[in-house]
C-alpha cells in the first residue's frame, strides 16, 4: 500500500514539474514574443515609479498582454531595480523583453514633450514641441522669441513637467559670441562662461541639456565635438589643397558656410576660393568684411557700404591677400568637408542668381553678365516692393 502511495506521489511530482516547466516555457515565450501593440505609444515613466505601475500602464495602453509576466521577466533578468524615468517611444509589436530593455537602459528620452532653444544666425527662438508617436514626427505647440514675444503659458507649464526634455540647437554659421550669449540667457542652466570661445571652435549641432547643467561644460562638449569634426575633415582633405593647417581649413570652411545656404553649392563655393588661393587672387567675400565690422558680436542688419569694402581690417578679403586670421563663424560638418574636398571646377567668380543660389563663372566677362542679371532682379524686386507699399499690398 505504502509503495503504491509513494509511486503515485512520484508520478504527481513528475507531472507537477512537467507542468511547471511548461508554464515557464510558455511564460518565457510570451515575454519574448511580438507584443499586441498595433500603434506606437509614448510611455511616460515618472520619477519614483516602479515596475508594477509601469506594467499596469502598459496593459492599459494595450502594449503588453500580462502585467505579471512583464514583472516576472524583469525580475528574472535582474532589471527591476534599474527602471529609469523618462518618456520612451514603444513601437508596434515590441515584445515585453524589449520594453524592459528600453525602460531600464537609460539615456535620452525618445518621445514626449521637449523645449528647444534654437540659436540661429539672425535670432534666438524657443520652441515647445511634442512627438506624435503614430507619425514619429514632432508637432510644434508654441514658438516665441525671448525678449520680443509674449511667453506662452504652455512654455511655463511644460518646463515644470518632470519628463520634459530640453535641447539647445545651434545652427551652422552662428558665431561663438552668439552661442555664449544664448547659453547665458537659458535660465535652467547654471555657471558662468569665463570667456568667449575661439571663433569656429564650437560644433553646430543639437545638444540635450538638463536643468542645472553647467554652461561651461556644454561649451566644452561643443568644442570637443568640433575638434573631432575638424580632425576628420583634415584627415580626408585633398592632398593638393593650398591649405597649410587644420586651422586654415576651419577658416575656409567658415567662409563657405557664410557664403551659401544651399547644400549642393558648398563644393562649388569652396572650389572658387581654392582656385583663387592657387592663383594668388584675393578672396573678395562680403561675409569676411562683415565680420571685420561686427567681430561676430551681433548681426550687421544692413548692406555693406563702399567705404567698408575698402576699410582695412584683418578680415577684409577685399584688402588682404589669402585667408583672414581667424574663422568668421562656426561651420558645420558639411562645410568642413566641402573645404577639405572641394569640387573640381575652373570657377573663380560667383554672384547671387535670385533663387537663393549663385551663378558661377570662369571669366570676368561672364561674371559681369551674371552681376548685371542680379542687379536687374534686385531692381525689379525693389520696384515690386514699392508698388505693393503704395497700394497697401493689394
Amino acid at each position: 500500500m505504502w509503495r503504491h502511495i509513494a509511486s503515485n506521489a512520484v508520478t504527481f511530482l513528475i507531472m507537477g514539474l512537467f507542468l511547471l516547466g511548461g508554464v515557464i516555457l510558455w511564460g518565457k515565450g510570451e515575454y519574448q514574443a511580438e507584443g499586441p501593440l498595433d500603434q506606437a505609444i509614448c510611455l511616460q515613466v515618472e520619477r519614483g515609479s516602479n515596475m508594477r505601475r509601469v506594467s499596469q500602464k502598459l496593459v492599459d495602453q494595450g502594449a503588453i498582454s500580462s502585467a505579471a509576466i512583464f514583472r516576472i521577466g524583469a525580475d528574472y533578468e535582474e532589471k527591476t531595480s534599474q527602471l529609469k524615468a523618462g518618456s520612451f517611444l514603444v513601437q508596434p509589436g515590441t515584445s515585453m523583453s524589449q520594453i524592459v530593455d528600453v525602460v531600464t537602459r537609460g539615456g535620452a528620452s525618445t518621445c514626449g514633450t521637449e523645449v528647444v532653444y534654437r540659436v540661429g544666425v539672425n535670432r534666438i527662438s524657443v520652441q515647445v514641441r511634442e512627438l506624435d508617436p503614430t507619425s514619429n514626427r514632432f508637432v510644434e505647440r508654441a514658438e516665441f522669441t525671448p525678449g520680443e514675444d509674449e511667453v506662452p503659458e504652455i512654455f511655463a507649464t511644460t518646463k515644470e513637467k518632470a519628463d520634459t526634455r530640453f535641447r539647445v540647437a545651434v545652427a551652422e554659421g552662428v558665431t561663438s559670441w552668439q552661442v555664449t550669449e544664448a547659453l547665458k540667457g537659458i535660465d535652467l542652466l547654471e555657471g558662468n562662461i569665463a570667456e568667449i570661445p575661439a571663433e569656429g571652435a564650437l560644433a553646430p549641432d543639437s545638444y540635450e541639456v538638463r536643468p542645472g547643467d553647467d554652461r561651461a561644460t556644454i561649451i566644452a562638449q561643443m568644442a570637443a565635438r568640433q575638434e573631432l569634426l575638424v580632425a576628420e575633415a583634415w584627415e580626408a582633405r585633398d592632398p593638393d589643397l593650398p591649405i597649410g593647417s587644420p586651422e586654415d581649413l576651419l577658416i575656409l570652411a567658415s567662409i563657405v558656410e557664410k557664403e551659401t545656404g544651399v547644400p549642393e553649392e558648398r563644393g562649388q563655393v569652396a572650389s572658387v576660393f581654392v582656385n583663387r588661393l592657387n592663383q594668388n587672387m584675393r578672396l573678395q567675400t562680403d561675409p569676411t568684411v562683415i565680420y571685420g565690422i561686427t567681430e561676430g558680436k551681433g548681426v550687421l542688419g544692413r548692406g555693406l557700404r563702399r567705404s567698408e569694402l575698402r576699410a582695412e581690417t584683418p578680415w577684409n578679403t577685399y584688402v588682404i591677400t589669402g585667408l583672414p586670421p581667424t574663422p568668421i563663424a562656426n561651420p558645420g560638418r558639411a562645410s568642413l568637408m566641402a573645404a577639405a574636398q572641394p569640387d573640381e571646377t575652373d570657377f573663380v567668380f560667383f554672384v547671387a542668381d535670385g533663387t537663393g543660389g549663385h551663378a558661377f563663372a570662369t571669366t570676368l566677362e561672364e561674371h559681369n553678365r551674371n552681376v548685371a542679371r542680379w542687379r536687374q532682379i534686385e531692381a525689379e524686386r525693389g520696384a515690386a516692393a514699392a508698388g505693393n507699399a503704395s497700394t497697401g499690398g493689394n
